[in-house]
């Protein structure tokens, strides 16, 4: 007789319990980044929507930023320390190779024996997070899951490439996900297209790095991360409708019955297309934080939603629609109603 293997059992609805941001201290205009890259405010505006953003300074780290926003997330949940026993974190500025980023966080949180790891999947980090986070809930694998999007951009980008220095920036969000009573995070939709991989990328891998140090020695140049514009704005014009509406479908909703859409921050002429090609109602709220934090990568959903409900534009037990695309070039979105937020 074959031993039978026990399964675990979940619950059966999952939620975003509560949400927790962190801003870097420093504002920095249009006007500062302007001259490196021969632009200006104006132009910098009209192609991306970016009025200022924020940029870390030395002691604000991957690390520390992710902490502060744990921090708020654990706060606005009514959740305590010990009943978090897993720890996703999207990044892709976690500058070692290994150690991941999140057990280190999970230790400094007091998490201490918490499953914890990192993923890449650019900008739609958070979204695949707390995709596998309901999931691990609902399968009975974990009880409560602390989800991060963080980068520091500002580390990765050559602040005279004209593609990139105006447009990333640093910053982190967190959520828990828990047991609800009722559905509050749908089904996900979520894919890649590995043949856009050269829209957004690292200009060299790191043995090509090392060879030309080998070569050129201080004159090396370093990678740094590179996007092709119109290569993606292509591709997420043409793309992300269908995405949205099959995961709205998923969900058994309507367009009209959003109360909110948070796509990610890359461009806001990107935003303004993806609102009018899916005709949302007029009472939709629609997530712009791009204009004051520029795209911030896996960070930018969870600072977008915060924006919303800092604002009194949406409020929590909304139904929002969560849709993000990057380097990849990877996707997903999925509808959840929005939580409680510090």
């Amino acid at each position: 007789m074959v031993a039978r293997i026990a399964q675990t059992t979940g619950v059966e609805h999952t939620a975003i319990l509560g949400l927790g941001v962190y801003r870097p201290a420093r504002i920095v205009t249009n006007d500062e980044v302007a001259g490196a890259i021969d632009s200006s405010d104006e132009w910098i505006r009209t192609r991306s929507g970016i009025r200022t953003r924020r940029f870390a300074d030395d002691t604000e780290t991957v690390r520390s930023m992710s902490v502060a926003a744990a921090t708020g997330a654990l706060e606005s949940a009514g959740v305590a320390v010990d009943q978090v026993d897993t720890v996703i974190v999207a990044t892709s500025t976690h500058l070692l190779l290994t150690p991941a980023a999140a057990p280190q966080i999970a230790t400094e949180l007091g998490m201490n024996g918490a499953a914890a790891f990192d993923i890449s999947a650019g900008c739609a980090g958070f979204c695949h997070a707390l995709a596998l986070a309901s999931d691990l809930v609902r399968s009975g694998t974990a009880g409560h899951v602390l989800v991060i999007g963080v980068e520091k951009l500002t580390d990765t980008i050559n602040k005279n490439d004209r593609s990139t220095a105006f447009l990333f920036a640093d910053g982190a969000g967190a959520v828990i996900v828990g047991p609800a009573e009722d559905q509050g995070i749908g089904p996900t939709v979520w894919g890649s297209d590995g043949t856009q991989s050269h829209a957004i990328r690292q200009d060299k891998d790191w043995l090509e790095f090392f060879a030309e140090i080998e070569e050129k020695g201080l004159d090396a140049v370093r990678p740094y991360l590179t996007m092709e514009g119109t290569a993606v704005f292509r591709w997420a014009a043409h793309s992300l409708e269908k995405v949205c509406r099959d995961a709205i479908d998923r969900a058994g909703l309507a367009t009209d019955d959003l109360d909110a859409m948070i796509p990610h921050q890359a461009n806001g002429r990107i935003i303004e297309i993806m609102a009018r090609v899916l005709k949302l109602p007029e009472n939709c709220a629609l997530a712009n934080d791009i204009e004051e934090t520029g795209n911030t990568s896996a960070a930018s959903i969870p600072l977008a939603m915060e924006q919303l409900l800092r604002t009194g534009q949406s409020k929590p037990g909304d139904t929002a629609l969560l849709i993000a695309f990057g380097a990849g070039l990877s996707y997903a979105a999925q509808v959840v109603r929005l939580p409680n937020w510090v």
